[in-house]
């Protein structure tokens, strides 16, 4: 469904599970999990502006605030003002600042592999490859670009195998993650990755930030500015099963260990 120019799925009955996609930007991808949390939550995923099927809407230097926005909106419109927010990758960089910016509508925000580079120790080091990583799209396309990005970030690269007989949804939805490539490359990899957290709003979060990562990619670039983020707040890391994308891919697993965590 649409609802102000946002593509929408809806499923279940309960208090609303807001889920933000990451930098693929589609709902697709949280599908297995938003699914499997249908008995508890009403689980809502979604497309954000300028990804798949939603309307990009504003300048595109305003989008992280629109995107913020968004989040906020979906919120009122189908959790009558509060959510349990879940976020991975890009979308944990967004609840996280939801949740300090809009504290009374995030009941629970649980920030898997915020890709957050600058608060690294070796984060210019990120900063100036996410550069380079725009800059190669630029002269060789998007597609050596992100072939140099996922091997030295450590993420899966490539689509299914040769020959592999996939439903005709799951095809629909690697086309529509693909063709999301170019702009995530221009308008959102550096500018995101780049965002620094206020850690006086995320400590007066308390125990109602959850941290968490890949239990397979505990040594790669995503998982580690949630190392620093847990030693500055004095949290803890939760580890969830898979990797970098265990929602998609591990949904079965992922699911009720989730659920763990938004009932601490």
């Amino acid at each position: 469904m649409m609802t102000d120019g946002i593509y929408c799925e809806r499923r279940g009955t309960g208090p609303l599970l807001l889920l933000i996609p990451g930098g693929n930007g589609d709902a697709g991808p949280y599908a297995p999990v938003a699914t499997a949390l249908a008995d508890r939550f009403t689980t809502l995923t979604y497309d954000r502006r300028g990804f798949s099927r939603s309307t990009l809407a504003g300048p595109l230097d305003e989008r992280f605030d629109r995107d913020i926005e968004d989040a906020a909106y979906l919120i009122d419109e189908f959790g009558g003002g509060q959510a349990d927010v879940f976020g991975s990758s890009s979308g944990a960089i967004l609840a996280m600042e939801l949740a300090t910016r809009q504290t009374d509508r995030v009941r629970t925000v649980v920030a898997h592999e915020p890709p957050a580079v600058r608060l690294l120790p070796d984060g210019d080091r990120w900063v100036s490859f996410f550069d380079e990583v725009h800059a190669t799209a630029q002269s060789d396309g998007v597609p050596q670009a992100m072939a140099k990005f996922a091997a030295e970030v450590g993420l899966a690269q490539g689509g299914p195998p040769p020959g592999a007989q996939l439903p005709p949804p799951v095809l629909e939805m690697l086309e529509r993650m693909q063709a999301n490539l170019p702009f995530f490359v221009e308008n959102e990899l550096r500018q995101y990755t780049r965002w620094l957290p206020d850690f006086e709003a995320l400590a007066a979060l308390g125990d109602r930030l959850v941290l968490a990562g890949g239990r397979d990619s505990g040594e790669h670039v995503p998982y580690r500015p949630n190392t620093v983020l847990a030693d500055r707040l004095g949290l803890t890391i939760h580890d969830l099963p898979g990797d970098h994308i265990g929602y998609a891919n591990r949904g079965a697993e992922f699911a009720p260990e989730l659920v763990g965590l938004l009932a601490r």
